[in-house]
């Protein structure tokens, strides 16, 4: 598409933009754009280039005007392009649809429901901002066809996403392929249609019903009867300027916890994320207060969810570290939980982690008799492993209640780190104690990760082929004794993967993020040789050799 046509295309949708926001946006970039501004006329040359790829995520990107952009026209092209999937699929189909704080969720949302209700879709709104699993626990609860989450997750301020479930046989899963494709293909079809003729309905609003099931059914995994909740542990918690402190502190008063403390900077929705470069726990800085108040107030647990609480964080007291607290990888909190579930199925059920998450529940599968099955990536597919007792994904994502939500939840997993760590300290222990004698008991599984972030987003796709033409022979002085590819048919078409195995035993995993603009390495190593602590420095410092091995890889 020529400059001209560019500009032709970016007027006529500020013309029919019902937004006036991104309708103002729109127009003073255009007006730039035609005064020669050279960054005004890539910036409209980008949001017109395409349009925002529909997949198994759903729809997620950068707030703005234009097809290749998270916008009001977008949303209710998707929700016609959905409900026409609906309403072929079933003879009277129904959706839930959910929202968080981020900037433009609730006008999303509603857009989203009324052109549902004028599709013919039974289109029912949760009442308010509420956390990703209670949309999730929603479709299920209320046997609903599909489910809308108004969401961009742990994505940076200016990003808003679309994120589709599936009732019925699916569980309130999200989707997968090939009903993605089959639901790109309609929402096409749909954007022929200018969102002004689509029909409107009113939508339903769900009662509080709703949220009050899923409070009881999370409660209901946490602190047994006979546990003393006046010895739990101070616990400082911060749900990140999003929408899980209302529920997190519902869920833990019913489950008979104690209250926490909370992040006052924190406690309150806000899409501007103001605390935080970028509204992630993983990323670094992103728990400096949370920290700060937890040395204050003498805690002895940080507990975190991402913005719409379907992740959670845990950092544990460390007097080793600079700010005096751990954070705890999403390996070490999976393989603490996946212990804590297979110890109480009794022999029965099957774990399962994502490939490029620790190998170590595997072991911990293998000893209490248990099945272990390795995902593709993203917790779509975790979520729908047959028998699933416990699931879980390195990015922070856990699944403790598979017969409640089908999909990773950060509240539930707060609930049954919480329940772990009061059993322990009871016991006199704690989770670092525990994550010890799990490597006395199992070996030491340590993990690591180096990402590289981009802002020119060829240069992913080029370290990927890169790394394919010319495998590193060795990593920090081991032979690599496989290089496998992923995405060819002889490994299952995983998916765009690059597996390095090395002669020590140890495994690196590469790949393109699949919500932000990143390139990903995983590294796990263990050890079995020494007392538990040893193990731990042993594999630590081989994961550290690693990285520094890896990183000139993915900067070259």
């Amino acid at each position: 598409m020529t400059a001209p046509d560019v500009l032709d295309a970016a007027r006529a949708w500020a013309a029919g933009d019902p937004d006036p926001e991104t309708r103002a946006e729109l127009e003073a970039a255009i007006a730039a754009a035609e005064a020669g501004d050279e960054l005004a006329v890539a910036a409209v040359t980008d949001a017109f280039r395409g349009r925002l790829q529909f997949g198994t995520a759903g729809l997620r990107g950068a707030i703005g005007a234009g097809p290749n952009r998270m916008n009001r026209v977008v949303v209710q092209q998707a929700s016609a392009g959905l409900a026409a999937f609906l309403v072929g699929r079933e003879p009277h189909p129904s959706i839930v649809i959910g929202w968080d704080g981020r900037r433009g969720s609730e006008e999303f949302a509603r857009d989203a429901a009324e052109v549902f209700a004028g599709a013919g879709v039974r289109a029912i709104l949760l009442p308010r901002l509420l956390p990703t699993p209670v949309t999730a626990f929603a479709v299920r609860h209320l046997g609903a066809s599909a489910g809308v989450m108004v969401t961009a997750s742990h994505n940076p301020p200016a990003d808003n996403g679309y994120k589709v479930y599936l009732g019925g046989a699916d569980e309130g899963s999200q989707i997968v392929p090939p009903v993605d494709g089959e639901i790109a293909e309609r929402i096409v079809e749909a954007a022929a249609v200018p969102v002004a003729d689509y029909p409107r309905g009113e939508p339903e609003v769900a009662g509080e019903g709703v949220w009050e099931a899923y409070v009881a059914a999370t409660a209901a995994i946490g602190l047994p009867t006979d546990q003393d909740a006046g010895s739990a542990l101070t616990v400082v918690y911060t749900p990140l300027h999003g929408v899980g402190l209302e529920t997190v502190e519902a869920v833990l008063a019913e489950a008979g916890f104690p209250p926490v403390i909370v992040v006052p900077e924190q406690a309150e929705p806000d899409g501007a994320f103001p605390t935080v470069a970028f509204p992630n726990p993983e990323e670094p800085g992103a728990l400096d207060l949370a920290m700060a108040l937890a040395t204050e107030r003498g805690a002895d647990l940080i507990l975190a969810n991402d913005p719409d609480a379907d992740r959670l964080a845990v950092a544990v007291p460390d007097a080793a570290a600079p700010s005096g607290w751990r954070m705890l990888t999403g390996n070490e909190v999976g393989l603490l939980l996946g212990w804590d579930a297979a110890r109480a199925a009794r022999g029965r059920g099957v774990l399962a982690a994502s490939i490029v998450s620790s190998p170590g529940l595997g072991t911990i599968a293998e000893a209490h008799g248990l099945r272990f099955v390795q995902t593709l990536t993203g917790f779509k597919w975790v979520s729908r492993v047959p028998d699933l007792t416990f699931g879980f994904e390195e990015a922070l994502g856990y699944l403790v209640n598979p017969g409640t939500v089908r999909d990773k939840d950060g509240v539930s997993a707060l609930v049954r780190v919480l329940t772990l760590a009061v059993e322990l300290h009871e016991r006199g222990s704690s989770l670092t104690e525990e994550l010890l004698a799990l490597a006395g008991e199992f070996g030491a599984f340590e993990s690591g990760q180096v990402s590289v972030r981009v802002t020119d987003l060829a240069r992913i796709p080029a370290t990927m082929a890169a790394l394919r033409a010319t495998p590193p022979a060795e990593l920090a002085g081991s032979a690599v004794l496989a290089a496998d590819d992923l995405s060819l048919p002889e490994h299952g078409e995983i998916g765009d993967i690059l597996r390095f195995t090395l002669d020590d035993g140890s495994r690196v995993m590469v790949r393109p993020s699949g919500t932000e603009p990143k390139v990903k390495v995983y590294i796990d190593a263990m050890s079995a040789e020494g007392a538990p602590a040893q193990r731990v420095r042993a594999a630590r410092a081989r994961v550290a050799a690693i990285a520094d091995a890896v990183r000139p890889l993915l900067e070259a």
